[in-house]
C-alpha cells in the first residue's frame, strides 16, 4: 500500500462508496476536476450537481466536461441553499475551500458560515454510509478563520451520527492542504452535536 495524497484519497473514498446512477454533489465546483470525476464516476444513469459563486468557475468545468454535461447541473449559487436544486438521497460529496486556481479574483473565498451549512444540509441528503471529504486549504487570508470554524463544527458532530476523519501530511511545504472525510452513520435530516 502506499500513502495516498490528500486529492487522491479524497477521490478513492467516494470511489468506494458512491454508486453508478447516484447524485452527487461538488460544492465547489472551482475549474471542474472534481466534477469531471464524480460525472464519469457516477455513469450515464447518475447526476452530478455543481455548485459555485463564480461564473467563470462554471465556465471552466463546462468546458472541461464536454460529452459528460448531460449528466451535470452547473449551478451559479452558494453551496450553502443546496436544498433548493437538489431532493432525495445524495450518494456522496466533494468540497475544496479556498478559492479559484487561476481565478480573476483570489479575494473571493469559501467563507466558514455557508461551508458549515453546505456540510450540515448534505449530511441531512446523504445516504446513510455515504462520504463527504472537504479538501481544507488554508494558507490564503481568512483561510485559517474557516478552518477554525470547520474544525470546530465537525469535531462536535455526534459519533453516532457522522464518523469525521483528518487526514494529512505533515512533513509537506507550509500550509499543506488536509483532508476532512465525514461518514453518515444513520438516517437524519440534521446531525446532532455534542457541546
Amino acid at each position: 500500500m502506499k500513502l495516498l495524497r490528500v486529492l487522491p484519497l479524497s477521490k478513492e473514498l467516494l470511489r468506494q462508496t458512491v454508486e453508478a446512477g447516484e447524485i452527487v454533489i461538488d460544492a465547489t465546483a472551482g475549474n471542474g476536476n472534481d466534477t469531471e470525476f464524480l460525472a464519469e464516476h457516477v455513469g450515464e444513469n447518475g447526476h452530478v450537481f455543481a455548485f459555485d459563486i463564480q461564473q467563470q468557475a462554471l465556465d471552466s468545468t463546462y468546458n472541461r466536461l464536454s460529452s459528460l454535461n448531460e449528466r451535470v447541473t452547473l449551478i451559479l449559487d452558494s453551496h450553502a441553499n443546496v436544498q433548493k436544486y437538489i431532493t432525495g438521497e445524495v450518494g456522496g460529496a466533494m468540497f475544496n475551500l479556498g478559492y479559484l486556481p487561476y481565478g480573476e479574483d483570489l479575494s473571493i473565498i469559501t467563507e466558514p458560515d455557508s461551508t458549515i451549512k453546505a456540510v450540515e444540509r448534505i449530511l441531512g441528503m446523504l445516504k446513510v454510509g455515504g462520504i463527504v471529504t472537504i479538501t481544507v486549504y488554508d494558507g490564503h487570508i481568512g483561510g485559517d478563520i474557516e478552518r477554525d470554524a470547520l474544525l470546530d463544527f465537525v469535531k462536535n458532530l455526534h459519533q453516532r451520527d457522522v464518523h469525521v476523519i483528518r487526514y494529512e501530511l505533515i512533513n509537506q511545504r507550509k500550509n499543506p492542504p488536509f483532508l476532512i472525510a465525514l461518514e453518515k452513520m444513520r438516517s437524519f435530516t440534521t446531525p446532532r452535536r455534542v457541546e
